[in-house]
């Protein structure tokens, strides 16, 4: 092929995610950059000081933050530059269960009432109800509506879930 080079393209992917969701990582990346890193940077000063870098623990300690806050700080970057914001609140109320809607579900087995908002990957958190669209439960429910019922493969197995009520709010 002598001198030619093949590059292939790929675009980045759009990354859904709620109003919440954006305000939060923007504070992080703030955060990150205005805190974080100075206060690295400051570490790696002070351990500097100490002498020889050979045999330094604070100073690889220091250099391994850094790398870590850097790593982290270019994730939040890459979110929030493929960011779709999605506000429900702003959609026509329905009975559809749609990206950023509250969802009461009644599990058919332990007559369990469960409520979950779905979110982007980055906005999950199940302790507060909060559950990615693309996991298991969120795409078993992602655009049906009210008073159907839906089979989740669960781990522990096929779990029956009734939506019971969609909220947009």
């Amino acid at each position: 092929m002598g001198g030619l080079q093949l590059f292939q393209v790929t675009s980045m992917q759009r990354c859904p995610m709620t109003p919440a969701g954006y305000a939060t990582l923007e504070a992080e990346l703030k955060h990150l950059k205005e805190v974080i890193r100075p206060e690295v940077v400051r570490q790696i000063e002070v351990a500097r000081a100490h002498g020889d870098l050979s045999e330094n623990a604070e100073y690889d300690a220091a250099k391994d933050r850094q790398g870590m806050t850097e790593a982290r700080l270019r994730h939040v970057e890459t979110q929030l530059a493929t960011a779709e914001v999605i506000d429900v609140s702003t959609l026509d109320a329905s009975d559809l269960v749609v990206f950023g809607s509250t969802v009461e579900l009644l599990d058919a087995e332990t007559d369990e009432e469960l409520t979950y908002r779905l979110v982007g990957k980055e906005e999950a958190d199940v302790k507060n109800g909060d559950i990615s669209f693309d996991s298991p439960i969120g795409r078993a429910i992602l655009g049906k509506r009210e008073g159907e019922e839906v089979k989740v493969k669960a781990p522990r197995g096929t779990r029956k879930l009734e939506i019971l009520e969609v909220r947009y709010t």
